[in-house]
């Protein structure tokens, strides 16, 4: 049966917060995204740090255990299974059918790039019109709605290789 590999969901928390330093750097978009939020060195400065960074891996994990969940197709596998009393018992019919499929197919499509091409997807198809929706209502610009989705394509293309790759077992 598959199961999460939680310190690997764990260190993919970390991931957003890595790529956030590089990409929100002041030589690299800070600037911009300061400028297009409205904020001030002093704004950005003054918040409660510790609060944020660590609600923000908090959520971090919460994404990255989904994309587990949406990079590794095996898992939708065991959904058609695991919901039948006989699955759990070893030896069943259920069981020996999943155990026979995994043993199959198991290593299919459990790759980095595979999983990187999912979190390209939902980043361009999920997360960019979340993005885009939010800000324009909040009125900012497209320049502000680019810079924050392409972190977020950046962040997820990265999180569902690792998840792909190693975060279940």
């Amino acid at each position: 049966m598959l199961s999460v590999n939680y310190p690997v969901i764990l260190a993919c928390g970390l991931i957003p917060m890595v790529v956030g330093f590089l990409y929100y750097h002041p030589k690299t978009f800070e600037p911009a995204w300061m400028k297009s939020t409205g904020l001030t060195r002093e704004e950005v400065d003054g918040g409660n740090m510790l609060m944020i960074m660590g609600l923000s891996y908090l959520m971090a994990c919460m994404l990255s255990a989904v994309m587990a969940s949406l990079t590794v197709h095996q898992f939708s596998v065991q959904g058609l299974f695991v919901m039948d009393p006989s699955f759990q018992e070893a030896g069943s019919e259920m069981r020996q059918l999943f155990d026979t499929m995994m043993a199959n197919y198991g290593d299919r499509h459990r790759t980095f790039g595979h999983g990187a091409l999912h979190g390209m997807v939902l980043g361009i198809f999920f997360a960019f019109p979340i993005i885009a929706i939010k800000s324009l209502f909040e009125r900012k610009s497209w320049k502000h709605i680019f810079i924050s989705a392409l972190y977020w394509i950046i962040t997820l293309v990265l999180i569902g290789g690792v998840t792909c790759q190693w975060g279940v077992s």
